[in-house]
């Protein structure tokens, strides 16, 4: 539990698209709920609706998105433009996998928070996270 929070930190980890290589996400999930975060994992083949309505219906403060098909330039701001929508401002938008720095950087401008690359220390990640959501989340 979050001690400033008073309550768990509620990430959603998702697949999205035709990519079928979860164990990363997988093994993210585990670590987050290692941390004492609350993970809900959507599993496999996720359409960007699909993410932004389970983060919506289980009122995550992060969404994590696992992708290594090469489709983050569309994936990505496909859920950003959902999430601005649903008026989903104050929950944070991460993820990870195989996206060139560059495409990082173009990302992070349209308000995708950080991005991580494999081999990014789990420690890295749940402090990221855990930063974010009590600097921004509006409760």
């Amino acid at each position: 539990m979050n001690k400033i929070l008073n309550r768990p930190i509620r990430v959603l980890v998702a697949k999205v698209g035709l990519d079928g290589h979860d164990r990363g996400a997988k093994v993210i999930a585990t670590s987050l709920r290692d941390a004492g975060m609350e993970v809900i994992y959507t599993g496999l083949r996720q359409t960007p609706e699909m993410v932004v309505n389970t983060a919506l219906q289980e009122d995550v403060d992060a969404i994590g998105i696992s992708i290594l098909s090469g489709a983050h330039m569309t994936v990505f701001p496909k859920i950003v433009e959902i999430m601005k929508k649903k008026e989903l401002n104050d929950v944070l938008l991460t993820g990870g996998g195989i996206i060139p720095e560059a495409d990082m950087k173009k990302l992070q401008e349209i308000g995708v928070g950080e991005l991580f690359a494999p081999g990014t220390p789990m420690t890295s990640i749940v402090a990221y996270i855990e930063n974010w959501v009590v600097t921004n989340r509006n409760f």
